[in-house]
Order: C-alpha cells, then structure tokens, then sequence
C-alpha cells in the first residue's frame, strides 16, 4: 500500500468543523490504496476539543505529534494577549510556531524513504509552508496542496486586510505553494475560479481540482433519525459563528414575525449548538422580543451535535454576503442534507452553499440581506410542520455524491497522479 504523509495542525482531539475533511480523508483512504501518516500538533492545552473523533482513526495509521505553542489557548487573561500576537503579529498565522518542530519531524521521516506523496491542508497556511520546505528537499516525492478556505482572498481577510506589508509577504506565501505543489485542491467551484482569475499565468485549470467538503454516512449510525416529535416548531444552528456568519438579519426576522401576530410566540424554539459568544445572541434575541424562544448550548461533541439535528424540525444553514462570499462553502450544509430535515439557508443567493441546498432539493434559500425574504421562508417550514406536510422531496442521488467515501476516492486519485 502507498503511503502519504498527512501534515494537519488541526487534527483530532481538536474539535470544530475544521479537523472534518482531514479526519475523514484519514479514515477512508486506506480503503482507497493509501496509508496515511499524520503529522499534527500536541495533544494538550487547545481552545475546543473532542476526544470522540480519535475513535474514527484507524488503528493501522500513525499519529506522530509535536509540540503547538498554542497562544489562543492560554489560561484567563493571557488569552487575550496570545490572541492578538498569533493573529497580528505571526506571519502567516500564529501555528508559525510550530513549524519548526514540524518541520523537522517531516523532514526526517521524508528522508527515511517509503512516503509516495505528502498532503498539506490549511486553515492553518503553516501546514502549505511545511509542504514547501519538503518539496525542496525531496522534489520527487508528489506533492498536493487542499485550500480548505482561500488564503489572501479569504472573505473574512478581505474584510479585516493585514497592512500592506504582511498582504505581500502573504501572497508571495501563497504564489509559491500554488507554483510548486504538484497539485492542488479546493473547497468549491468558486474558489478555483478565483484562483484563477488571480493567478492567470500558472495553469491552476489543469493543476487544480474541486474536492467539497460531504458527510459520513458512519456518524449516523448511532444517530436516532425518525421524525421528531417536539411539541414547538424546533430550528437549530450548528457550527461556529464569526465574522460576517451572524444571526442578526436573521433574529430581527423572526421578531418581526411575533410582534406582528404572524407566529404564536409559545410555538417554537430556536437552538444555537457551536463556537460563539452566547451574550451576544442573547442581547439580539432580548432586542426583538425572542429571549424565550432561545436555547443556547455551546460547544457539542460531533455525534451530540449530529444527534440535535436530526431531533429538530428544520436546520438553520448561515452565511454571510459581501466579496468573496459566492465561493464560500459551510462545512454543515453536507452534514445538514444527509438528515432529511428540512434547511432554512440563510446565505448569499447565488453562492455555493445556496447551489447544493437547490440542488439536492433539501430546503428553502433566503438571500442573507433580504429580511422579507427570510420571514417568508422561516414561515414556510413552520407552516408545514404545524399541518404535518412534507415540503421537500430530497434528490439522494445527488446527495450521495458528497459522502466522504466518493470524496476520498477523488484524493486517492490524485495523491497516485490520475486525473478524473
């Protein structure tokens, strides 16, 4: 069996929505003629964690971890201040630290022989710069580059630039991953497009392919999916909460709706389960008169998470407008349209998430600016559930194109140098 050297910083027990796609590429790719080795940071002291994911890697793959320096997890008050040297100081992002311990461990495995090829994957873009450093020394050993997100044309960058000077140390960073890696991946059309429009001499239509994130049939295994019976119209959140991916449009909706007697204020509930700031959502809820009808839970393992949304009546998917916003996917929405629960998408109308919630045929998209829009939707889904309809007949055959193991065979492709 082939064997590929999987450099990941965030990797299970590190919890959240990133660790999703690597954790699942490690599972599956044995199953496809590959044998990963992980190189990822310590296991101690980090910001979220669940140790439940570590039960999804096979027995057979070997974790090798070395230590993180994780300023965004140090204790009380020293947060705050690690917070801003690792987002404002550290070039390209504060896991910098730990590059070099990495990098030597990499190196050295690298030279030992046996590695076919070596997989790089960021958020954080450290993790590309590792990959770089190897592909100098060892240039025959195949190379492939996943943008989880876009870098230097990341929407929530865009909105919150680094000074000029760290934007061109930046996009010199970036130009040279794209130019050296053998191949390299994205999360969606969009974000391809944009790559090559920004990078118009560098052939990146031949050299980079479209891999989306998707769900694990697996995670529902233990999941409870018969419909629901809750005695309030149930809309839950999961997922993480920052930057332009905010429930403000969204909240006032919702409050316009029971202040002008278009929904019964003791007939639904809306949870939040993820990363975010719970005062926040609580003062948006007070401000339109829901407090009530809120339920805040934080931070879930994945299959507690799994298991609220297949108890809800409705998904709530999340995304905001502005540059870049079209090409930006939510890792939920492929977890979202696996439950057969019907999706209220809150997003830019003619962004990615919109196009795979239209194309499965899984729920309604309100564009994420348009306040009538939404209050139209929300009453759409809490009409059917009140009279007991369906209103969605989902496409399975075009959900089934994002389990992660049709996923993984795509990489399984191009780590062996084909090209479908």
């Amino acid at each position: 069996m082939k064997r590929v050297l999987v450099v990941a910083y965030q990797f299970p027990p590190v919890g959240g929505s990133g660790v999703q796609r690597t954790l699942k590429f490690v599972k599956f790719l044995p199953s496809a003629g590959w044998m990963p080795e992980v190189l990822t940071r310590d296991d101690g002291r980090m910001v979220q964690r669940d140790d439940t994911l570590l039960a999804e890697v096979p027995e057979a793959v070997s974790i090798v971890r070395t230590r993180a320096w994780d300023l965004t997890a140090l204790p009380w008050k020293l947060a705050l201040v690690g917070k801003f040297v690792a987002w404002k100081l550290l070039v390209p992002d504060g896991e910098i630290l730990w590059m070099r311990g990495a990098e030597k461990t990499a190196r050295n495995r690298a030279a030992v022989g046996g590695i076919d090829a070596i997989y790089t994957t960021s958020y954080p873009y450290t993790d590309h710069l590792i990959g770089l450093k190897l592909r100098a020394e060892f240039p025959d050993i195949r190379w492939v580059a996943d943008f989880r997100d876009e870098w230097t044309n990341n929407p929530y960058l865009l909105d919150h630039p680094h000074p000029p000077g760290r934007m061109r140390r930046e996009k010199a960073m970036e130009r040279a991953v794209l130019e050296k890696a053998d191949v390299l991946v994205t999360n969606s059309p969009g974000m391809k497009a944009n790559f090559v429009r920004t990078n118009p001499d560098l052939d990146l239509i031949r050299r980079m392919h479209v891999i989306p994130n998707g769900f694990d049939p697996d995670d529902f295994d233990a999941v409870e999916t018969a419909a629901p019976k809750n005695d309030r119209f149930t809309l839950t959140y999961t997922g993480a909460l920052y930057g332009r991916r905010k429930p403000d449009l969204f909240l006032e909706a919702i409050g316009r709706l029971v202040s002008e007697g278009r929904l019964d204020r003791a007939s639904f509930r809306i949870r939040f389960i993820g990363s975010y700031k719970p005062d926040a959502i609580r003062a948006l809820a007070v401000m339109n008169g829901i407090a009530d009808n809120l339920a805040l839970d934080g931070y879930q393992p994945h299959g507690a998470c799994l298991q609220a949304m297949s108890g809800s009546d409705a998904l709530l998917l999340l995304e905001g407008g502005g540059p870049g916003a079209e090409a930006f996917f939510t890792g939920k929405v492929f977890e979202y349209i696996h439950t057969e629960r019907p999706i209220l998408a809150v997003v830019p109308e003619r962004g990615a998430a919109a196009g795979v919630v239209r194309d499965t045929k899984t729920g309604v998209v309100c564009d994420c600016g348009d306040l009538t829009g939404i209050m139209a939707g929300y009453m759409q889904l809490y009409n059917a559930w009140r009279e007991g309809r369906t209103v969605f007949e989902p496409v399975r055959e075009r959900i089934a194109a994002y389990d992660r193991r049709v996923l993984t065979e795509k990489l399984a492709a191009l780590l062996s140098g084909e090209t479908k």
